[in-house]
């Protein structure tokens, strides 16, 4: 059976062409993060269960692996934002699939050329990786805009946060995902919804990709893709197949159809029921988002004796929250509804968040 190759590299070239060695052989890989703690080590080589493990001193085995099914490309564990990470088995099949459905909608002249930007830990990262190895072509590896520019890059993939940082308007396209975008966004920006088990994006500005397939039950977002994973690492299959036998993947989104487009309200887990009103925080992250001097802000809810939950907002802010409550009252009750006004507000230095933008909002609460 094949072998599952834990990758431990810093050198982005070489993690490529690890990742390029175990396609051709047949193996399987999972990425690890160097930064990791010893702790957060342990508890990742648990879940993924490699047979080997490749670091820049060569490889190793590893006692009590488990080697994965014939066709198995890439163990990934999930952004782990609301509950443990889980690893999710998405084959060589499924990864060239997105591959080769996300780089025809993304071309933009005669030339693509990925910059790899985010860390390759998380599904976002690594697609990069995918879409330049089924291309047969190496990603650009550079510290700087300017640098990747130079060496060729025309595309590059970010978070919210990276977009908000820095000037990429000299890239053919830029690729934005991670949660919610800001409201205004450049022209050469793509937004994409997606997430591990989808093998990365599956819409992009709203719109899925030829192939893909979606479908709203009971306000939660259904996938019908051949990108999906296989399975969970521990086994656990979290697809269903309908009475003519195509798989489907509930995703925990919520959202809607408006004009033929996608419309992500947010996690199930998050919505806040206060006063018997829901609230979505991605509504209220992007009001909030305009107000003068919020560099960043999240929203959710906490647990209120009289409302049931009440709506709290953290806030990278330059003013205070007194000075942010009188706007915030004033421009959510217009965009929103008076219950959907924050009743706490506090101001933090930086949002906690993964490598690949999402909120980690467990540690905010």
């Amino acid at each position: 059976m094949p072998k599952v190759v834990a990758l431990e590299l810093t050198d982005g070239q070489r993690l490529f062409d690890a990742l390029r060695q175990c396609y051709n052989e047949g193996s399987t890989a999972c990425i690890l993060d160097p930064r990791d703690s010893a702790h957060r080590r342990s508890v990742v080589m648990a879940s993924l269960r490699p047979t080997h493990h490749l670091t820049e001193s060569g490889m190793t085995h590893c006692d009590g692996g488990l080697p994965s099914q014939e066709g198995d490309g890439v163990i990934v564990l999930t952004s782990g934002t609301s509950g443990p990470p889980k690893a999710a088995v998405l084959t060589w099949d499924a990864l060239r699939a997105s591959a080769e459905l996300s780089s025809h909608a993304l071309q933009r002249g005669p030339l693509m050329r990925w910059w790899a930007h985010l860390t390759p830990v998380h599904i976002g990262g690594l697609a990069v990786y995918l879409r330049s190895l089924f291309l047969d072509q190496n990603p650009v590896f550079a510290t700087t805009t300017h640098d990747a520019l130079e060496q060729g890059a025309t595309h590059v993939a970010l978070v919210r946060t990276q977009l908000h940082r820095g000037d990429y308007r000299d890239f053919q396209l830029v690729l934005l995902g991670g949660g919610p975008p800001p409201p205004d966004i450049p022209a050469n920006v793509v937004t994409t919804w997606g997430m591990t088990e989808t093998g990365s994006g599956v819409v992009y500005d709203g719109v899925p990709l030829p192939s893909v397939s979606l479908r709203v039950v009971d306000s939660e977002i259904h996938v019908a893709a051949p990108t999906l994973l296989r399975i969970y690492r521990d086994g656990f299959d979290p697809t269903y197949r309908d009475e003519q036998g195509v798989r489907w993947l509930p995703t925990g989104d919520e959202g809607e159809f408006s004009d033929g487009r996608l419309q992500i309200r947010g996690r199930r887990d998050y919505v806040i029921n206060t006063g018997g009103e829901k609230v979505w925080p991605d509504d209220v992250e992007r009001v909030l988002s305009d107000c003068r001097g919020i560099d960043d802000v999240v929203v959710f809810g906490r647990e209120d004796p009289e409302w049931g939950q009440r709506v709290v907002a953290w806030c990278v802010s330059n003013r205070s929250a007194e000075d942010l409550a009188g706007e915030f009252r004033e421009r959510v009750t217009e965009a929103l509804g008076r219950w959907a006004v924050p009743k706490d507000i506090h101001i933090v230095t930086e949002i906690p968040r993964t490598p690949n933008g999402k909120i980690r909002r467990s540690e905010l609460r």
